[in-house]
């Protein structure tokens, strides 16, 4: 499953309700949910991957994970161009080698393990995230949606389930960011800008003489 599906979070969930005999139709609807973030990652890299063929962007969207999204995206956005030997590096040496030696491991010692609790081994995927997250604040708007998203996330788990507090987090934490006023958040390059594409050097953005910002001559934009 980790091969073929490689979804991470969606893994987990799926596991859980097929063991609690949820049917199929039922456990589609609600890891397509947990993984409908992928959708927005996808959009964000998009300008950056534009010019990559077909086929290879096919593969890249197979091993997206969160962890792959927030590596690459930062290194994208401090070179100021696209590495795709980045993205590769992300998704396949530090994601998906990884996860499938430890699901390996975990089914041939895992059950020798008592209660794996015990170790703290349930805090490394959250803490993991945590991380990721915090490598993505630029600004007010980031760190509004991350508080929001984290609070509603945990109070709708707990009176509902992980994967339903996920979504409703992932949902609601940047909606609410994006209601920050400009002049509160204080964006030294907002995106659209001319700042924006000196700042992170976006592909298929040109800058006017006059400071405004148009995609090149013969761009699909």
């Amino acid at each position: 499953m980790s091969v073929i599906v490689f979804a991470g979070a969606a893994q987990f969930a799926a596991v859980g309700y097929v063991a609690s005999g949820l049917p199929w139709p039922g456990i589609i609807l609600l890891t397509f949910l947990l993984n409908a973030r992928h959708l927005l990652y996808s959009a964000a890299l998009a300008p950056w991957l534009r010019s990559v063929p077909f086929t290879r962007r096919v593969v890249m969207a197979h091993v997206l994970t969160d962890e792959a999204f927030a590596l690459t995206i930062s290194h994208f956005r401090r070179l100021g161009q696209r590495d795709e030997w980045g993205y590769w590096v992300a998704a396949i040496a530090v994601t998906f080698i990884p996860w499938n030696l430890a699901t390996m491991a975990g089914v041939a010692i895992g059950a020798q393990i008592p209660d794996p609790a015990r170790l703290g081994i349930d805090i490394i995927f959250p803490a993991a995230m945590v991380g990721l997250a915090v490598g993505l604040i630029t600004g007010r708007r980031e760190l509004v949606a991350a508080i929001v998203g984290a609070g509603i996330a945990v109070a709708v788990a707990l009176v509902s389930s992980p994967s339903v507090g996920i979504v409703a987090g992932g949902v609601v934490g940047p909606l609410v960011g994006l209601l920050v006023p400009r002049a509160v958040a204080h964006e030294t390059a907002p995106l659209g800008t001319a700042a924006s594409a000196e700042h992170y050097s976006m592909p298929g953005i040109h800058v006017e003489p006059d400071g405004s910002v148009d995609p090149p001559e013969g761009s699909d934009r």
